[in-house]
């Protein structure tokens, strides 16, 4: 009976390793895209965005103006990286403290669509603690590095 238990956790071991670069590619093309999307709608509609963060939106510590800008340019650029898998990490984390801020300084998201930052945010953890996954740049880059290593020590 254990020899099959054992059996049967060693197939699902192997069918998640298999299927786990799959989910955070999902992961980081979802939320990529969904923050891109939101950054061109600030761009498209720039007055809006700017009457949003002057009088709707409650950023802390900075000016409504300087928010306005770094959002939107958070928004546009970082998505980029974080589909990509480069500084795969990183990205995640900036576009969660990003997705934080939002949830922070817009009350009326806490009646109306928390339950998508709370997605966002779990998704963004999932890439933040195992990393972007083999389908990224940053793995690619890491087995360049381990292979003009490897060839150095000879």
């Amino acid at each position: 009976m254990i020899s099959v238990i054992a059996r049967l956790n060693q197939s699902i071991e192997w069918f998640t390793a298999q299927l786990a670069p799959v989910v955070l590619l999902i992961c980081r093309f979802w939320v990529g895209w969904v923050f891109f999307n939101s950054g061109l709608t600030k761009i498209t509609t720039w007055n809006s965005t700017l009457f949003l963060f002057e009088l709707e939106y409650q950023v802390p510590f900075i000016s409504w103006k300087l928010a306005a800008y770094l959002a939107t340019a958070a928004e546009l650029v970082i998505p980029i990286f974080l589909v990509l898998g480069l500084f795969g990490r990183i990205s995640a984390l900036a576009l969660f403290a990003v997705n934080a801020i939002a949830v922070i300084s817009y009350p009326l998201l806490w009646e109306r669509g928390f339950y998508d930052h709370q997605l966002w945010g779990m998704m963004m953890l999932t890439v933040i603690v195992w990393g972007p996954g083999a389908l990224s740049i940053d793995r690619w880059l890491e087995r360049k590095r381990v292979t003009v290593t490897a060839r150095h020590e000879y």
